[in-house]
């Protein structure tokens, strides 16, 4: 970053720190003056700006310059061909088209729209125009399955060149993660749509990603009524090729018992690939558990889930479970848990793995009356030979953050939608859409780190592949700017300061450079 950038952006940072500062010292005065309340619209009034263009969204143009360096415009370009002529607009201006809007705050496919008529917006992407919701519409209809592949090798294709800027410990081992997620839907005539066993209409795509950095490595999209697992260990297959050609030493699956696809573990296990999946609590594994000597069990302590800073504090009462005892609502809690382990064979195996079985001891009341305690076993899978019992468990348990990030998709990107009329559409959809959320991803990965400040940039760098999709907007992506067109240039000058401009212009000479 330049000096003079840097000088000013600490400057906005004092002036906003020390205005909170002087309100608060000035509380107490406003109080005895009774003063009255601290926001007016006294003298507000609205002009058209005639020579000065701002937008909102300045940080946009550095994230179509992000899919150049990573070399995805000229992949998909080169790899894609859905367009006989491209009049104007190429493969990669849709595919991205559905990303910007993403990164826009865009909900929809009628937000496109908005975009499209801000001319500030345009100049800020060098484009005169951008594909309209009903040329967007129409993009997605031209997709076969075999296309979606395409699409999808190729933004795996520039994932690589991404991974390619990081350490080498960053490739010391790739955690992928399985699920699947409902995509309702109340339209009617929606091609490849179907029921599920809870009687909701919509699609069931399975959604595969990289724990370290929260990628989104693969979509597939099926009917509703499909189970969680199918086509999973294909998919699991594709995930390993990629992250072999990334350079990952080493490579460990996760998913819950759903997809313990027990037809993979001996090829998986030939490959050196580790897993670690749930399993059903089956009866003959109960049994097993049951039999198992006291002196097999250790007690499993978790680690706290947050370290507690400052003193300590009362805490306040438990409104809930006061109501539940109030109304006689049976009430479980759990009072302790313990490993153990023992050698298994799935049927469709044709050698032994490590199952761990968790045995929680759980407290069972109504009222004010206490029942019988409950004894509840839960079971893993794995092939890892080294890692204790306890990581195992844990690492199945981390694997629920994969839910946190399928809620993002839906909720924060707006990916996980059927806005189009047919399965493969939508599943194009899917991927060009939740390409904002690996955008956000690669620029973490991008972002540079300076030995000087090694501690601090890692920090940032962490804060921001793990940062909510809605706060990396506000952080990254909405940042007001002025537009300057110049003869070869377009330049953005930043208006506001806030706590993420310093790596946000780090980025920008990193991807400049």
């Amino acid at each position: 970053m330049k000096r003079s950038v840097a000088k000013r952006l600490a400057d906005r940072k004092r002036r906003i720190r020390e205005r909170l500062r002087r309100t608060n010292r000035n509380k107490y005065q406003r109080l005895a003056e009774n003063a009255g309340c601290v926001m007016s619209s006294n003298g507000v009034k609205y002009e058209l700006s005639d020579k000065i263009r701002g937008i909102a969204y300045g940080g946009i143009s550095m994230f179509r310059r992000l899919a150049e360096r990573v070399g995805l415009v000229d992949i998909i370009d080169r790899r894609l061909h859905l367009l006989r002529f491209h009049l104007p607009y190429h493969e990669s201006d849709h595919v991205l088209n559905f990303a910007f809007n993403a990164l826009c705050e865009g909900t929809c496919l009628q937000d496109i729209e908005l975009r499209r008529n801000d001319e500030v917006f345009l100049d800020a992407l060098g484009a005169d125009a951008i594909p309209d919701p009903t040329t967007a519409g129409d993009f997605c209809r031209r997709f076969s399955e075999e296309d979606v592949r395409v699409l999808l090798d190729a933004i795996n294709h520039a994932r690589l060149n991404a991974w390619q800027t990081q350490a080498e410990d960053f490739f010391s081992e790739a955690v992928i993660d399985m699920d699947g997620t409902m995509v309702i839907t109340t339209g009617e005539c929606k091609e490849g749509m179907d029921i599920s066993y809870k009687g909701e209409w919509g699609y069931h795509p399975l959604v595969v990603s990289l724990a370290n950095t929260g990628e989104v490595l693969s979509i597939v999209n099926r009917p509703g009524n499909r189970p969680s697992h199918e086509g999973a260990g294909e998919e699991a297959n594709r995930a390993i090729r990629v992250c072999r050609r990334g350079g990952f030493h080493r490579i460990r699956l996760r998913g819950d018992t759903d997809f313990s696809q027990t037809e993979y573990l001996d090829g998986w296990t030939d490959e050196g690939v580790l897993f670690q999946f749930g399993y059903d609590a089956k009866p003959n594994l109960k049994a097993i558990a049951e039999d198992l000597p006291e002196t097999g069990w250790t007690k499993l302590i978790r680690p706290p889930s947050y370290q507690r800073e400052g003193p300590a504090r009362q805490r306040p009462p438990r409104v809930k479970r006061t109501v539940i005892r109030r109304r006689q609502y049976l009430h479980l809690e759990l009072q302790s848990e313990e490993v153990a382990e023992f050698e298994y064979q799935p049927a469709a195996c044709a050698r032994p793995y490590r199952m761990i079985v968790v045995r929680k001891n759980i407290s069972q009341e109504k009222g004010e009356r206490r029942l019988l305690d409950e004894v509840r076993y839960f079971f893993y899978i794995t092939n890892d030979r080294t890692a204790s019992a306890s990581e195992i468990v844990f690492g199945c348990n981390d694997r629920c953050d994969q839910e946190n990030l399928i809620a993002h998709l839906a909720s924060g990107v707006h990916a996980l939608k059927a806005p189009v009329d047919n399965l493969v559409s939508n599943w194009a959809y899917m991927v060009m859409t939740s390409l904002a959320w690996t955008l956000k991803a690669w620029a973490a990965l991008w972002l540079p780190i300076q030995p000087r400040h090694r501690a601090r940039h890692e920090e940032e760098r962490q804060s921001l592949l793990r940062m909510e999709f809605r706060t990396f907007v506000h952080a990254f992506v909405k940042i007001p700017c002025q537009i300057v067109l110049q003869s070869r240039r377009t330049i953005h000058r930043v208006l506001n300061w806030n706590p993420f401009l310093p790596p946000f212009f780090r980025l920008c000479e990193a991807l400049r450079c």
